[in-house]
């Protein structure tokens, strides 16, 4: 059983939804279908029907517009695509795919061009098991997936293995947090699958002497000053590190600092450095081919693995690395400062420099943020330009694109805003 906000839905519903759009629809192994329902109930009757006709999936925001939709399925190599109705679009007459069914997803494009990475059933089955031997703080905690279910994150790992361990999963919608905190205050003992971003709000709404059951953290690093505001207000607190390519790689059942990603997964085999000094690429070996994450990190000798910097994230300033996470805490450890993402800038004499974007709750003028960070960083971290804007931009799951931040100021489109 799953429920949706506060509708109950079993698994005869699903399962006659299923045979229902498989008459209707006519799924058929090897075909690619891209969808994209308003309505969650909807996609996930979708979703069942399609994994069990063997066939292969390409889950859409709900929100995406037309024109974005049929540009990622055309990217999939989808056959038909599904957009807010059972009257599918034919997008290509290329003969079925030879194969298991798989579960298409576009990474976030963070550090370049999204692509398509394709996942069989039969991997990601593997992941669940293995997430649900390992994993087992939560056997007795009511997942509530207030995510997205269109995303691995929350398909997955909130929804899926919920199922596997024959939990009924509570699905919320997020574009309310006080409807997300109204939800968990009315399930027994929540586990909270959720971005940082909401995660954070939520912290922030709580009142005094109450505090969430247990949360997960996935998709970004959480910045210090975010992780302590959640941390106080969390009687657990879980996260978990992975990428489209790979799934979950990585499980952290107790969280006393955020660049601990957690305990790597049995069924991986991770390569990365041995300790701080020798941080390297954290590699994931299959019996296909590496998956290289361009994530910098080490495996301490109690197993845990700590993330350090994007590789493509670090600015180089005149030979000398500069992680922006040391520069974001350090900024938003300044009171009224709410957020901040540092970026890289070009710069012809450093090669390149340190570029700050932040929010607060006042005007703070760029002299007093680098005077902040002339006495808590060195010299080379420093933001050389500083800009003050209403909210930081964060793409939909939480996560920071610094490429896209760092291409809109190149454009001029990056504009001081004065607080209201």
């Amino acid at each position: 059983m799953i429920q949706i906000d506060d509708k109950l839905y079993d698994r005869v519903h699903f399962d006659n939804a299923a045979l229902r759009l498989a008459g209707e629809v006519g799924l058929t192994t090897g075909t690619r279908y891209a969808v994209c329902f308003p309505e969650t109930a909807d996609w996930l009757a979708f979703f069942f029907a399609i994994r069990a006709a063997g066939a292969s999936v390409m889950p859409i925001h709900p929100a995406t517009p037309y024109p974005a939709a049929r540009r990622l399925a055309e990217t999939a190599g989808c056959h038909r695509l599904f957009y807010h109705s059972l009257a599918a679009e034919q997008l290509n007459d290329a003969p079925p795919v030879k194969g298991e069914g798989e579960l298409l997803q576009m990474s976030s494009g963070t550090t370049g061009a999204p692509k398509c990475v394709a996942r069989t059933w039969s991997s990601i089955d593997r992941e669940i098991d293995t997430y649900v031997a390992t994993f087992r703080e939560p056997s007795d905690m009511t997942p509530v997936v207030a995510c997205p279910t269109t995303h691995s994150y929350g398909l997955i790992c909130g929804l899926l293995v919920a199922l596997k361990r024959g939990q009924v999963p509570v699905v919320v919608n997020t574009a309310n947090p006080k409807f997300v905190l109204k939800a968990l205050r009315g399930v027994e003992r929540p586990l909270l699958y959720s971005s940082p971003a909401i995660l954070h709000t939520l912290a922030r709404l709580l009142p005094s002497g109450e505090s969430l059951h247990a949360v997960m953290t996935s998709g970004t690093l959480l910045p210090s000053a975010w992780f302590g505001e959640i941390r106080a207000k969390t009687r657990h607190m879980f996260q978990q590190y992975g990428c489209s390519e790979a799934g979950c790689i990585a499980i952290n059942p107790d969280v006393s600092a955020p660049e601990d990603m957690g305990y790597v997964l049995p069924h991986h085999r991770l390569q990365a450095g041995s300790n701080a000094e020798t941080a390297d690429e954290i590699i994931i070996h299959t019996p296909s081919a590496p998956i290289h994450t361009r994530d910098l990190g080490y495996v301490r000798p109690d197993g845990m693995l700590v993330f350090i910097s994007r590789l493509d994230d670090t600015i180089n300033v005149s030979g000398l690395n500069v992680y922006p996470k040391d520069v974001e805490d350090v900024v938003m450890a300044k009171p009224g400062v709410s957020d901040a993402v540092a970026f890289r800038l070009a710069d012809r004499f450093a090669g390149e420099r340190v570029g700050l974007l932040f929010s607060a709750d006042r005007q703070i003028s760029a002299e007093e943020i680098r005077a902040w960070c002339t006495g808590n960083l060195a010299s080379h971290q420093v933001p050389m330009e500083v800009i003050q804007v209403g909210t930081v931009p964060r793409q939909a799951n939480g996560k920071i694109s610094r490429r896209e931040i760092a291409g809109l100021h190149a454009e001029g489109r990056l504009a001081p805003e004065p607080v209201a």
